[in-house]
């Protein structure tokens, strides 16, 4: 069977075990997770450790300037000296305000070691050329190298001793030129030092030991937990699918906890019915079709011999049987290449402009003999002829389809109609109506698969193969035209298609 054959190749090619250059699932989340809590520990090390100096500098740096521009802002306020005196307190810093004769106008003395309040007017002078030329401020870092001690050396001692320079603290000066409301020039500076951050780097470093230590073991923790918990649903699918592609269809996919890993879930149990369900339909298919070909080659053959062996059976009536059987199996061949033509989209439709009106009246005087020999009634009456753009041969093969199930499946009632409408939309809809038994609302989606029976007891048919459905469905998809049927149990079924009409005669 083709499903078997399908079911070995996937036995020999699913890599039911871990290759060596595979990981599972449940290792990667955990490496990325772990991963993830050492990229933060190294980052949390570069701007606590390595980069805080340069950080705070920046900030200080910052908050210098936005003081001196406080400052500018407000230089021509009554209030200014409380202005300066509450930002020197605030920032920890020295500020003086000099005209251009090198007159202090307002200043606050902070700092016990300020550079600016000691500063010549030379030194003013300097600053005050600097920010003309800087664009009217300047900013300056001194390392007070003056508090160095270079006979220390911490080689010669035990222990953990401070380096050569580390506690010296920094100055840093800001001056800003610029005119009060009077036109005087004067220069604005601001003296701030800048503390060392060895200390707290010390102090930090001890912390982030510690909660480097804490962060990893709840990281590998968390990632082990993490990872397994969202890798055993996909194990157990994966088990499952196992057992699917071995041919268990009976296998459940169980999946909880996650959105997605339970539609998987879902998805899986979707296919493995339809997978069982196709090779239960594949199974009748083959049983069906062995009926149809068992009986007219039996046929066949018990009349051949009856013709052979005994006297006076080779007449005519004997030949129209071996020749009506013969119909038959080319029926039953035919359909099944062309309904795998029209599957494998390799059918071509020949597209022309013809009268449908007519071809259906034509078509129906072929079944003038059946009508007469087994009673059907099969009533057209047409109110104008339409003409479509179809491949006319493939839509009289829907045509016969259609109207052999409906006879195939009539019940006692043996009338069928066939009606010809013109919808709104400019298009001609054929609906063929039987008085069977009709077909179940839940059954009406998988009447048209190819391997599907309204009844599993199968019935030879009075005229056709079987798959005829199936046929009826590529052909009307192949012309992109709407199908469907209408059907109620215990009183008959409706089979319909539309085309649009290029032309009307009345």
């Amino acid at each position: 069977m083709k499903h078997n054959n399908i079911t070995k190749k996937l036995h020999l090619q699913l890599p039911f075990g871990q290759s060596p250059q595979q990981t599972s699932m449940k290792w990667r989340i955990f490496g990325y997770l772990l991963g993830f809590a050492l990229i933060m520990v190294v980052i949390l090390w570069f701007f606590q450790i390595i980069y805080l100096d340069d950080f705070y500098k920046k900030i200080k740096t910052n908050q210098i300037e936005d003081a001196a521009n406080s400052i500018v802002e407000n230089i021509d306020n009554e209030d200014i000296s409380t202005l300066i005196q509450r930002i020197a307190q605030r920032y920890d810093s020295c500020v003086s305000v000099i005209n251009i004769d090198g007159d202090v106008q307002y200043s606050a003395h902070i700092l016990n070691d300020c550079l600016i309040h000691n500063m010549s007017w030379s030194e003013y002078n300097k600053f005050y050329v600097a920010a003309q030329q800087n664009g009217g401020s300047v900013i300056k870092i001194f390392s007070r190298a003056s508090f160095t001690n270079d006979d220390y050396n911490p080689l010669g001692f035990q222990g953990r001793v401070p380096g050569a320079d580390k506690g010296l603290t920094e100055s840093m000066v800001y001056a800003s030129v610029i005119e009060n409301e009077s036109g005087e020039t004067l220069l604005v500076m601001l003296n701030s030092n800048i503390s060392p951050v060895g200390a707290t780097v010390d102090t930090l470093r001890v912390q982030l030991i510690y909660i480097s230590i804490i962060i990893v073991g709840v990281a590998l923790l968390l990632s082990f937990l993490i990872s397994r918990r969202l890798s055993q649903p996909i194990s157990k699918i994966n088990t499952s699918a196992k057992e699917l592609a071995l041919g268990n269809f009976d296998v459940e996919f169980s999946g909880n906890g996650y959105k997605e890993i339970s539609e998987l879930s879902d998805t899986l149990n979707y296919a493995a019915r339809e997978l069982s369900q196709t090779e239960k339909l594949q199974q009748e298919l083959i049983a069906n079709i062995s009926h149809d070909l068992r009986t007219p080659l039996t046929m066949i053959g018990g009349y051949s011999e009856a013709m052979r062996d005994l006297p006076g059976e080779d007449n005519a009536e004997n030949a129209q049987v071996i020749i009506d059987e013969v119909n038959r199996l080319a029926v039953l061949v035919n359909d099944m290449l062309d309904l795998s033509k029209l599957e494998a989209g390799v059918t071509e439709l020949k597209l022309k402009c013809y009268n449908l009106t007519a071809s259906i009246e034509n078509l129906l005087a072929t079944y003038t003999k059946l009508t007469e020999q087994q009673g059907f009634t099969i009533k057209f009456a047409p109110e104008q002829y339409v003409f479509v753009e179809a491949d006319a041969i493939k839509i009289t093969q829907v045509l016969t389809n259609l109207l052999n199930n409906a006879i195939n499946y009539s019940s006692n009632d043996k009338n069928i109609v066939i009606r010809q409408i013109i919808t709104a939309t400019d298009h001609i809809r054929i609906e063929v109506c039987d008085k069977g038994d009709g077909i179940e609302a839940e059954k009406l989606p998988y009447i048209w698969q190819r391997y599907y029976k309204v009844d599993k007891e199968h019935r030879r048919a009075a005229i056709g193969s079987g798959i005829g459905l199936s046929i009826v469905k590529n052909i009307l998809e192949l012309h992109q035209a709407a199908y469907g049927v209408e059907s109620t149990v215990g009183h008959g079924s409706t089979f319909w298609f539309e085309l649009p009409i290029v032309n009307q005669i009345t």
